[in-house]
Order: structure tokens, then C-alpha cells, then sequence
């Protein structure tokens, strides 16, 4: 007789790290928040709708309401800036948190997604979990802390240098790194190959980007976002992609466009003319070439390691006519 699936309580227990003891209603009323917050904080997380008797609720669950009632109570976030931190975090970890499940289960089950795991399987995901929980969860911690550092540094640097103690807008270089002959490649190729391909570009450009000191904005499946503090090394994070990815045989060149200028950090995200700008050079680029705007190639212009090439202007959707350059390294 097949084994059975293991219990989903038991499971949501492990995970969760208690039991799930109290209703919606009993969270609010121990925890000490409204309900009206309570219920806009749940969807921020992204958590799904519970019926007011539904046990769903653990004590990690009332000590996280707590803690968020603590610092709107000590002028810490206001309201409205705990639920766009929470929505952030949750969308955040929604992705990391299917990631890591995918990647648990094809690591033990070993059939690489393709096949719907047995009930043998998931319950050896569920016993690796239940053993390993307390490894993984400070790993999480100490990632968002590193990130956080290089934030913080990063947004003291740039007030260090405006007028601004906040400066809404900074003065940054961002590019689009994106794969030629993606809608090809996804007819070619099935599922499982094609997600391979695309973790290895967002692997390839992920390392050059932080080994360089750059940031990952962003992927895009088939595109990646990227920003630098300076020209300089926004022009070298450009030019490793394009060179780190025609290394790879089973992956198709690139192309890359990049722009400096003024741009609106909100959410995570970069906005504003000049990442618009970058997207629009991306789509001028060569495969395995880099195409930079009139701002940068003026920043650029004196060093010798790169070679600057002035290319036919063309209109651009949205900017009007824009002067695009050709980055190469110097021979």
C-alpha cells in the first residue's frame, strides 16, 4: 500500500515553528492591533484569507503583530510605512520561499521538477526540513543584514555628496543586460531546459554584478537590471556580462545598454528617464555588444581602457532622437 501524504497541519506547524493555535480574532485582540490593520496587514504579506474562527495563527504570528505595533507606538514607521515594508518583505519572500522548496525537492527527490513528488518524497522534504529549519533561518538573517549595510552605506554616501540630507533622486548608472533570440530559444527548447538557461544568465550576471560592487536591481526572466554608484564601474559591470555570458556555449549572447544619470530609488527599484533610456539602448545593441548614452561616454571619455564609438542618432520611443556610443574595450 502506497504511503500516505503527510498531514499539512503538521507540516505549516514545522515550518511555522508552533502551533497553530489562535483565530484572527484572538490575534487581534492579544496582539493589541485593530482589525482593520490586522486585515491590511495580512494581504501585504500576502498571506491568504482566513475566516475569523479559522485556527491559523501561531505565537510567532502575535509577537510579529506586536513588534509592528511597538514601533508604530514608538514613532519609529507610521501605519502606512509598516504595511509598505511588510509588502516588500512578502513579496520578497514569497519568491525566496518557492525557490527554496523547488530546490529542496529536486535536490532530494532528484527528478528535477519534472514529476509530481510521491508521498515518500515530500515527507523526506518535510523530515530535512523539520532536522535543518534552525540552519537555514539564520542564513535569511544574516543575508538581509549584509544587504541592508551595503544600503545604508550606499544611501549615506549619496547624501554625503547632495545638497539634500534625503536626496530624492541620485545620480546613478544603470543597464539592461538582455538575451538575443529569447522567443526562439523558448520555442526550441522544453520547460525545464529553458529555465535552466535562464537561471544561468541570471547566475552569470548576478556574480559580475556583485563582484564588481554593483546591485542587482532586478530580473526579468530573459533581462536583468542593474545599477553602480559610478560610470566607471557601471561601464565594467556592462562589458564582464556580455564577456562572462558568450563564455557560456549554452547560452545566447546578450545585449547590453547602459545610461547615467538621475534616477528615483523607490521600493527596491530604480525609475526615471535615464533607466527608460537604458531599456531603449538595449534594444539598439548588437548580441554580445554594449551601447551607452551621450552622459555616460562624456563620463567615460580620458580613460584608456575603453574604446568609444559614436554611432549612427535614432529616434527612441518616448526621448525623442538620442546619440547612442559603441563601448569596447581598448584593444
Amino acid at each position: 500500500m502506497s504511503a500516505q501524504m503527510p498531514d499539512p497541519k503538521r507540516i505549516e506547524e514545522i515550518l511555522l515553528g508552533g502551533e497553530l493555535r489562535y483565530t484572527r480574532v484572538d490575534a487581534v485582540r492579544l496582539s493589541g492591533v485593530t482589525k482593520e490593520f490586522s486585515e491590511r496587514l495580512w494581504r501585504a504579506f500576502g498571506y491568504p484569507h482566513m475566516s475569523d474562527d479559522a485556527v491559523a495563527f501561531t505565537e510567532g504570528d502575535l509577537a510579529a503583530l506586536g513588534r509592528l505595533r511597538r514601533l508604530m507606538e514608538e514613532d519609529v514607521l507610521d501605519e502606512d510605512s509598516v504595511i509598505r515594508m511588510v509588502r516588500a518583505v512578502g513579496q520578497t519572500m514569497t519568491r525566496l520561499a518557492e525557490w527554496q522548496v523547488e530546490l529542496l525537492t529536486a535536490r532530494l527527490v532528484g527528478n528535477g521538477g519534472q514529476e509530481q513528488p510521491s508521498a515518500e518524497a515530500v515527507q523526506m522534504v518535510v523530515d530535512v526540513a523539520e532536522q535543518h529549519i534552525n540552519d537555514f533561518e539564520p542564513l535569511i538573517v544574516h543575508a538581509w543584514r549584509r544587504q541592508l549595510a551595503q544600503a545604508g552605506t550606499r544611501r549615506m554616501a549619496v547624501a554625503a555628496t547632495s545638497e539634500d540630507s534625503i536626496p530624492s533622486r541620485v545620480q546613478a548608472t544603470v543597464g539592461f543586460a538582455d538575451m538575443v533570440s529569447f522567443t526562439q530559444l523558448s520555442r526550441e527548447l522544453d520547460e525545464l531546459a529553458l529555465a535552466r538557461v535562464v537561471e544561468r544568465f541570471e547566475e552569470t550576471a548576478s556574480d559580475v554584478i556583485a563582484s564588481c560592487g554593483g546591485r542587482l536591481v532586478k530580473t526579468l526572466g530573459d533581462e536583468v537590471l542593474f545599477s553602480a554608484d559610478s560610470p566607471g564601474l557601471g561601464a565594467e559591470i556592462a562589458l564582464r556580462v556580455a564577456e562572462g555570458v558568450k563564455d557560456e556555449t549554452e547560452m545566447p549572447d546578450v545585449r547590453v545598454g547602459v545610461a547615467y544619470g538621475p534616477v528615483l530609488p523607490l521600493m527596491g527599484d530604480v525609475f526615471g528617464t535615464t533607466v527608460n533610456l537604458a531599456a531603449r539602448l538595449t534594444s539598439i545593441a548588437r548580441p554580445g555588444s554594449v551601447v551607452i548614452d551621450s552622459e555616460l561616454a562624456a563620463e567615460l571619455d580620458g580613460m584608456k581602457q575603453y574604446d568609444i564609438t559614436r554611432i549612427v542618432r535614432r529616434p527612441a520611443r518616448g526621448l525623442g532622437i538620442i546619440q547612442p556610443y559603441v563601448l569596447r574595450r581598448t584593444s
